[in-house]
């Protein structure tokens, strides 16, 4: 359930990469999600440092059973209102990094609960081909993305190692997708409230 002041919000950065410019992208969206309002949990395919899928997580007969860091996971995605997924382009593609976390778990946990992409790269077009194929992905996956991309092309320059924005668009970017995705989370969760899911 979403808290008082806003939504649970999961935030998932994929990128694994040495040198990696994705923390800043992810530390500016957790400011700006935080600043809303929203309650925010980071799942970061760095930081777990999850192996090449062997086996998921709805693979144990007892789940309990199963890796701590994976049961721990699997309850904020459980309990979020919506997600967040900020990715890089590896090779005009989704860092395997990204696919491989998300493939830990179930799909039916993300069903019925929307998902904004946030893309970026060093070059003029901010990620985008990742964008379009995490579309299908998350789709696949039944938290299907709202209309409003966030990219961010010559992403070393818009954003400080800190997570600072450099440049008003920035600020203004992110909005137009948090606005977008808080509507349909709020109205998700009504319905699911309501009616349940199928």
């Amino acid at each position: 359930m979403a808290t008082a002041s806003g939504l649970k919000v999961v935030l998932f950065l994929g990128t694994c990469r040495e040198g990696r410019i994705g923390i800043r992208v992810a530390n500016f969206l957790i400011n700006q999600l935080k600043a809303r309002g929203h309650e925010v949990d980071f799942l970061d395919a760095q930081e777990m440092n999850l192996p090449i899928l062997t086996k998921p997580i709805h693979f144990y007969k007892d789940q309990l059973e199963a890796p701590t860091i994976l049961q721990t996971a699997k309850a904020k995605i459980v309990a979020a209102d919506c997600y967040v997924v900020v990715s890089g382009e590896y090779n005009h593609s989704i860092p395997p990094g990204l696919s491989n976390l998300f493939d830990y778990f179930p799909a039916s946990i993300f069903s019925y609960k929307p998902s904004g992409i946030v893309c970026y790269s060093p070059g003029q077009y901010g990620g985008m081909r990742s964008a379009m194929q995490l579309r299908a992905f998350l789709g696949e996956m039944g938290c299907i993305s709202v209309s409003n991309i966030f990219g961010i092309p010559k992403v070393h320059e818009a954003i400080s190692e800190e997570g600072k924005p450099q440049n008003e668009h920035m600020e203004k970017g992110a909005g137009k997708l948090l606005v977008q995705l808080e509507w349909m989370a709020q109205a998700m969760k009504a319905q699911r409230e309501k009616a349940g899911t199928p």
